[in-house]
C-alpha cells in the first residue's frame, strides 16, 4: 500500500523550460539547440543545481566563451522567464492527495538553492509538502543515490510503501534500486491512471 508520494517539481508540477527565455533571444530553433548543446549545457546547469554559486557558474562560461557573454548571463539574470507557471492538472492531483489526509507528500528536486526561493514565492502549492529536499541546499543532486537516501532517512520513508514521480527516466533508476515504485511522468492524465493502478486513492 502506498503511503508516501514523492514528486519531482520541474516538468511535473512546474512548467520550467529555458526555451521560454531563449526563444526570445535566438532567431531559430537550430541556434538555440546549438547553444544548449555547446554553451549552457544541461551538465553545466546541473552543477548549479548541485550547489555551485550562480555567479561562479556564469563566470566560468563567460571566461570560456566570451563571445557568448550576453546570452550566458541571460540564463540566470532572466531565469524567472523560464517559469511558465504551474502544471495545473498535476497540482490538482496534489490537492486531492493532500485532501485525503492519508499520504505523506514530499518533494525531491534538482534546483539551485539561489533560485528556489523565487519559486517558493511564486507557487503557493510548494508550501503544501510535508517535506522537501532541494539539491542545491544539499550540495548533491539526482540521480546520485545519496539524495534519495536523504529523503528516506529525513522523513522516515518506507521505500516499499512509496512512489516517486519524475519526468526524467534517469532519475527513476535510483528510486527503484531503493525499493520504491516509480512513475515516468508524461502528462497529468497518465500520472492519475498510474497512481490509481498502484492503489492510490484520488477523488
Amino acid at each position: 500500500m502506498i503511503k508516501t508520494v514523492i514528486f519531482d517539481l520541474g516538468g511535473v508540477l512546474i512548467d520550467w523550460n529555458p526555451d521560454y527565455l531563449y526563444k526570445t533571444i535566438f532567431d531559430s530553433e537550430e541556434e538555440m539547440r546549438w547553444f544548449y548543446d555547446n554553451i549552457c549545457t544541461p551538465d553545466w546547469n546541473e552543477e548549479q543545481d548541485a550547489g555551485r554559486d550562480l555567479h561562479e557558474g556564469t563566470e566560468i562560461l563567460v571566461k570560456k566563451f566570451p563571445e557568448h557573454e550576453h546570452n550566458i548571463r541571460a540564463y540566470y539574470s532572466r531565469w524567472e522567464e523560464m517559469l511558465n507557471g504551474p502544471i495545473h492538472d498535476t497540482v490538482e492531483i496534489f490537492k486531492e492527495l493532500k485532501a485525503s489526509n492519508f499520504y505523506q507528500i514530499l518533494a525531491l528536486t534538482n534546483w539551485s538553492h539561489q533560485t528556489f526561493p523565487i519559486a517558493l514565492e511564486r507557487f503557493d502549492f510548494l508550501h503544501w509538502f510535508d517535506g522537501k529536499v532541494v539539491s542545491g541546499e544539499e550540495k548533491t543532486r539526482k540521480p546520485f543515490l545519496d539524495i534519495y537516501e536523504m529523503v528516506i532517512n529525513r522523513f522516515n520513508v518506507d521505500p516499499a510503501s512509496a512512489v516517486y514521480i519524475d519526468d526524467n527516466v534517469r532519475n527513476l533508476v535510483p528510486a527503484r534500486e531503493l525499493g520504491m515504485a516509480a512513475i515516468h511522468f508524461k502528462n497529468p492524465a497518465q500520472l492519475r491512471e498510474e497512481l490509481k493502478a498502484l492503489g492510490v486513492k484520488l477523488l
